[in-house]
């Protein structure tokens, strides 16, 4: 039985959480939790790959290659069960409350013995929490309303996750006899940063034999419901997956309305209804005659409609906009030129230059900006004012020996508490690219962040704000800013704010990117690539901007790379 790469990257985070609970070594730790990110971002899947070829990424030894080789054909690691064993269930509990990863699960158990997410309750109410070193009454208070919302529910899953799960289930399916048309729906269609469950749509000559297909896929820990149309199963890493089974002359309904949004479909079925018409799952009717629903564009089409792309479909004007035939020619990868946010080995990445620029040229693309970090990042080994000015001499060797292909001398560099900038002027200034970023201090009130921010663009060498509001999806909530404020204060100023791709950070959200383009204002869609299959997240940042009607006039990469300097310029 194989294994996918999201479910085995799940488990090596595991091992990682409770490792890290156990206030194991750090370096093991570490080693698991890039193990973890180096699989999941993985293009290949690792179910297909022998001991010695995972032994040859970097990070991952031959000890972690044989766990990781276990993992992918369904095994189990007598670690894992050790661990688990010694940790108590309450306590693994208390690592999906926002504001506590393992380390500070450690010092709860450690200094007030909480292992349950009960104790937790008890301890916060009664004000003990702040008195712990390294809490205090601001992440108390946090911790306080987590637990109030009922944060500690189980999260929905990250697009790219769903992904590595969905697609896998959905070529399986495609090998049912009598498979006609199919395509996974639902939030994931609509390319939501996460989803719920996984909707899936089929025509097919014979439903019985796609069921039973369906049903009996290697990864279906349970099967919930069968139907002769529909059915539910529950996968091994207890996602819901729904199937419904239509006929070829109701596909485009049926996929236009298990895709959503329901706020979509309702605006859609009054349309319908203002035209003596009727519109549901199984096609657009006038009386008892079908007048469209094979196709979603003829559906649309029927309605007086442009076709709607899947991304727009939240209920957010797309449906006047169509109607009125002013629908946003949204961006596609193919526009991309180039990744502006990348690192490699000489901070925190596992790629030389040379082998991160040989990637991003292999996907078409014209440059990328080498983005390591600075010296204030010191877990990163972050770059000093020496070490950047070498780096720059090596990008000028490789930029000669390359022909057609740019690699754009910049840095990651951090924005401090005070507003200025981790190096001085006279090194970022001869730079082609400075992104600004924070790190440190997420805790700072919002009139603080804000002019934090707004100070570090006054800087004339400073081009990209990176991860604007800091979030990490199911992990950390963004930090407080003003972000219409920021980005008005980067228009004034020529600067340009980052849609990071990473898919646990998608940050800018959508709703920051059509205020963004409400303004006037272009945006970076880049990875923050530490590795060459992470180039591949740059279509979840696309995804994204999509959602947030962007074009590719409102991005700044879509152009070659004399026009970007250009733009870079202040």
């Amino acid at each position: 039985m194989q294994v996918s790469n999201a479910e085995v990257a799940a488990e090596l985070d595991k091992i990682a959480d409770l490792l890290d609970v156990e206030a194991a070594n750090r370096f093991r730790v570490r080693a698991y939790r890039r193990a973890a990110r180096l699989v999941g971002a993985f293009g290949r899947s690792v179910a297909d790959m022998r001991d010695e070829e995972l032994d040859e990424l970097p990070g991952i030894g031959p000890d972690l290659a044989g766990k990781i080789v276990t993992l992918a054909h369904g095994g189990h690691l007598p670690l894992l069960d050790e661990l688990e064993r010694e940790v108590s269930p309450g306590v693994t509990a208390l690592l999906a409350i926002p504001g506590l990863g393992p380390k500070r699960v450690h010092q709860l158990h450690e200094a007030l013995g909480i292992d349950t997410v009960a104790r937790l309750t008890e301890a916060a109410n009664a004000g003990k929490l702040h008195d712990i070193p390294g809490f205090g009454r601001g992440l108390e208070t946090k911790i306080m309303r987590a637990l109030a919302s009922g944060a500690v529910a189980q999260p929905r899953t990250l697009l790219s996750k769903a992904e590595q799960i969905a697609v896998p289930l959905l070529q399986n399916l495609w090998q049912a006899e009598g498979m006609k048309q199919a395509e996974i729906a639902g939030s994931y269609r609509r390319r939501r940063e996460t989803v719920g469950d996984i909707d899936i749509v089929v025509a097919a000559a014979s439903n019985q034999k796609v069921m039973q297909r369906f049903t009996s896929y290697e990864a279906v820990a349970e099967v919930v419901e069968r139907g002769p149309t529909r059915a539910t199963v529950r996968l091994r890493n207890g996602l819901q997956v729904d199937l419904r089974v239509v006929p070829e002359e109701s596909y485009g309904s049926a996929l236009c309305y298990f895709t959503g949004s329901k706020a979509h479909n309702i605006k859609l079925r009054q349309i319908a209804v203002e035209q003596g018409l009727k519109l549901n799952e199984y096609g657009l009717h006038k009386g008892v005659r079908q007048i469209a629903g094979r196709t979603e564009e003829e559906l649309y089409e029927r309605l007086g409609l442009r076709y709607i792309p899947p991304e727009l479909r939240e209920d957010q004007g797309e449906i006047n906009v169509a109607r009125e035939n002013r629908l946003p020619q949204l961006v596609s990868v193919k526009d991309i030129w180039g990744d502006l946010h990348v690192h490699t080995n000489a901070t925190d990445g596992r790629a030389s230059m040379r082998e991160m620029a040989a990637a991003a040229r292999a996907r078409g693309y014209g440059y990328i900006a080498i983005t390591d970090h600075s010296r204030r990042l010191g877990m990163a080994h972050g770059l000093d004012v020496k070490r950047l000015a070498r780096q720059m001499e090596e990008i000028d060797r490789l930029n000669d020996s390359l022909n057609g292909f740019t690699v754009l001398k910049a840095i990651e560099v951090d924005i401090l508490e005070d507003g200025t900038l981790d190096l001085p002027d006279t090194i970022l200034s001869k730079l082609d690219l400075v992104i600004g970023a924070i790190h440190s201090r997420f805790d700072l009130p919002q009139v603080k962040q804000t002019e934090r921010i707004l100070r570090a663009m006054d800087k004339r060498c400073f081009n990209i704000l990176a991860h604007p509001t800091g979030r990490l999806i199911n992990q950390r909530p963004a930090y407080a800013v003003d972000m219409e404020r920021v980005m008005r204060g980067a228009l004034e100023r020529g600067c340009f704010l980052e849609l990071n791709a990473q898919p646990e950070r998608l940050d800018l959200n959508d709703a920051h990117c059509r205020l963004a383009k409400s303004m006037g204002l272009k945006l970076a869609i880049s990875t923050d690539a530490h590795a060459e299959p992470e180039l591949g997240f740059m279509r979840f940042g696309v995804d994204q901007a999509r959602r947030g009607w962007l074009e590719a006039a409102d991005v700044l990469n879509t152009r070659p790379v004399n026009e970007l300097l250009s733009l870079l310029r202040r």
